[in-house]
């Protein structure tokens, strides 16, 4: 996160992220844009096989994961396959739930694919997009009308999806106004609409058509070369047709002539480049002549580098829930996020006055340590005791007594150790190669266990507490460091592999949406409202740790990639979860009742929790914040917002029944800005979060000065290297 006053980080990372790809060469074709030659999508290369192979935990055939082979091409199945991706619902059970592939929702069923450009309904609990079905696409005389779709290819900012009894192919590309897709073989298109067609007019070559709807919708369609389509009240049909279609719905009638000078270029496939510290490059393989329009959400904008490259098209805006999609022209974006420094301890440092009383509560939580007497064999909450421990060290460090730090080693020895050399017993760390990751022995066997871990739930939580640990242990003990080097790489890697290699062990960022960028939790079930995530400040964790990792292994990489994506997942969680007063990103009913958000999905924002319901307060505040860390700080570095949060927040600890531990987590935010009186309250609880202590609150409150002003980069030790 931050650098400690006398601790200052003088790593510079120097090393390259990735080399960028050069962008493919394009030429302006005289016609319009045409139809791929194939009707398949050609598999990957092959790589070198790397003389050094990862260490990889047992390999265990799971009874619970679902067949991968059901929708992903064969040539697809020997690679590590998304388990939290934009696309999911696609693959699960039928793949027939929708997904929302900005600005539409995307459903397909029974060869046909419907285009939903959705409304929102909101109330001061919950929003989300509705779903309809506006527009269908098939085709005439289907010889297997019931057959799935196949994912032939998918990206970054992408994913193809095939209709083989169709002969048709969808390039479902995030943030495209259009709908795209190509249709081979000479077939007759249908395009079916649960509204009424009021009109359905050509322009006088044939290439374009105004469809106006009942709904009050207008949706205009691009043909690659002229075509005849007929109409009757809910039924569009094409006469036989090879070529690329667009599809476009028209919020606004002065959006069409835009979308009429872009509908000749469009985008196949798009990639998420890491090209330094704190930056991400967008690059689209695109097909036809002319500029890229594309559509940026709000934080996009926010992060867009207005480099001459690209131009924002402030008045061309598409609802979501996300709130208003902007147009952006340009083949390429980049985008730059507030650089954060990832240090071991606190920001400012704690004052020597305090030590007395924090050596103290660490003294007593340290000889309360014993490995022996831990009742849990979760995943989740052991990794949260270990990374509790592991917070002791530090401070340790920090107010200068490490009389402890043996104690605290052996522990953290006791606890880590099992789980990375295979003797736990209970639980343990597995490795799956049908979809490409770890599984714990509960989770293998039970979808229930381990908060579905089995299934790809919250990969970045739990492991990312026991990477805390591991960073920690190989800081103060640099010898089991290096014993236990590979596991702690393949623990990390698992969520956050870059690599795109066919004999990767693992998925690209397992939890990261390069798009969103933010992460999901919710792996391989099925959700109509698509992917979700409750927690980002323990998504922030799982970044943080790996990137204390990095610094305790002397790797420069590691700790600019664990750095950027914290940075990301903070601002992300700063423009999404929390809501501020007065703010016109979401609906003014939801805004007025609600200072964070409980769940986020791809299409809904709900107050409720999966463990509490909305009017606990303190617990939708406490699994924001939650572990309290040094870059807790950076996350809630906005003072006033964080003097809302706290004030909604207060009153419902007036409840019966509300747990010290989540009290806890209130007064530490409260500490931000009012320091005594936070410090009261700490000092009379009588229990804590499993995850916390007094330890770790009264470094939080000696860590603050009297009056926070926010923190706002300006010892981010990246700031030279990346401005």
């Amino acid at each position: 996160m931050l650098k400690k006053i006398r601790r200052r980080v003088k790593i510079i990372a120097t090393k390259p992220f990735k080399k960028p790809r050069k962008p493919p060469q394009q030429q302006a074709p005289s016609n319009p844009p045409s139809p791929p030659q194939e009707t398949t999508m050609s598999p990957p290369l092959h790589h070198r096989k790397q003389p050094n192979q990862p260490f990889l935990f047992p390999k265990v055939q799971s009874t619970i994961l679902p067949d991968p082979s059901a929708f992903f091409s064969p040539h697809l199945l020997s690679t590590p396959l998304p388990t939290n991706s934009f696309f999911q619902n696609f693959v699960l059970k039928n793949g027939d739930q929708p997904e929302y592939i900005h600005p539409y929702m995307i459903k397909s069923s029974l060869s046909s694919v419907s285009v939903c450009y959705p409304s929102v309904f909101s109330s001061p609990a919950f929003f989300y997009q509705v779903f309809i079905l506006d527009l269908t696409v098939s085709v005439l005389n289907n010889p297997d009308p019931n057959s799935k779709h196949v994912i032939s290819s998918f990206n970054d900012l992408s994913v193809t999806l095939d209709l083989p009894s169709s002969n048709l192919r969808f390039f479902l590309v995030r943030g495209s106004p259009f709908v795209t897709f190509a249709a081979t073989n000479g077939v007759e298109i249908v395009i079916s609409t649960i509204h009424a067609i009021l009109e359905c007019v050509p322009n006088s070559s044939g290439t374009k058509y105004t469809i106006k709807l009942n709904n009050n919708q207008t949706w205009v369609l691009y043909a690659s070369s002229p075509i005849k389509l007929s109409n009757d009240i809910n039924k569009i049909t094409s006469s036989a047709f090879s070529g690329v279609i667009r599809l476009a719905v028209v919020p606004n009638c002065q959006y069409e002539e835009v979308l009429d000078r872009f509908s000749s270029c469009y985008p196949v496939s798009g990639d998420a480049l890491f090209t330094k510290p704190f930056s991400l490059e967008y690059k689209w393989e695109k097909k036809g002549w002319g500029d890229l329009l594309m559509l940026a959400h709000p934080l996009h904008v926010k992060l867009l580098e207005m480099n001459g490259s690209v131009t924002v098209l402030e008045d061309f805006k598409y609802k979501s829930v996300d709130g208003d999609l902007v147009g952006v022209v340009g083949n390429s974006w980049e985008l730059k996020t507030d650089p954060v420094s990832v240090t071991w301890h606190s920001t400012k440092g704690v004052k020597e006055e305090s030590y007395d009383e924090i050596c103290t509560a660490l003294r007593k939580d340290v000889e309360d340590l014993n490995s022996t007497t831990i009742g849990t064999t979760s995943s989740y909450f052991y990794g949260k005791l270990v990374a509790r421990a592991a917070r002791f060290a530090l401070i340790a460090e920090e107010v200068c007594y490490p009389d402890v730090i043996p104690a605290i080693k052996k522990f953290l020895k006791d606890t880590i150790d099992p789980w990375l050399n295979g003797t736990f017993g209970d639980n343990g760390f597995l490795y799956d190669g049908k979809w490409g990751g770890i599984l714990t022995k509960q989770g293998s066997t039970d979808s229930g266990a381990d908060f579905g871990f089995g299934l790809y739930n919250d990969h970045h939580y739990h492991l990312g507490y026991f990477l805390y640990g591991i960073a920690v242990l190989a800081k103060i003990d640099p010898a089991w460091g290096r014993k236990f080097k590979p596991q702690a790489y393949t623990l990390m890697a698992d969520f956050m592999n870059l690599g795109r290699r066919e004999n990767s062990n693992y998925p690209r960022l397992r939890c990261f949406d390069l798009w969103k960028l933010h992460s999901w939790a919710g792996g391989l079930t099925e959700f109509a409202d698509g992917r979700n995530q409750e927690s980002t400040s323990e998504a922030l964790n799982g970044y943080y740790s790996a990137a204390l990792m990095g610094l305790a292994y002397g790797d420069t990489h590691l700790v600019a990639i664990g750095s950027t994506l914290s940075a990301m997942e903070i601002q992300s969680a700063q423009t999404w979860w929390h809501v501020r007063e007065g703010d016109k990103l979401y609906p003014e009913e939801f805004t007025r009742e609600n200072k964070v958000v409980g769940v986020l999905w791809s299409t809904k924002r709900d107050s409720g929790l999966w463990f509490a319901p909305p009017d606990w307060k303190e617990c939708r505040l406490g699994i924001q914040l939650l572990p309290l860390l040094p870059i807790s700080e950076v996350l809630f570095s906005d003072v006033e917002f964080t003097k809302e949060l706290v004030g909604w927040t207060l009153p419902a600890l007036a409840r019966e029944g509300v747990g010290e531990g989540w009290k806890g987590f209130v007064y530490a935010l409260e500490g931000i800005y009012d320091k005594h009186a936070a410090l009261e309250k700490i000092r009379n609880l009588n229990g804590y979060d499993d995850g916390n202590s007094l330890t770790n609150l009264l470094w939080w409150i000696h860590s603050k000065d009297e009056e926070e002003e926010g923190f706002h980069g300006r010892s981010c030790w990246y700031n030279h290297y990346c401005h």
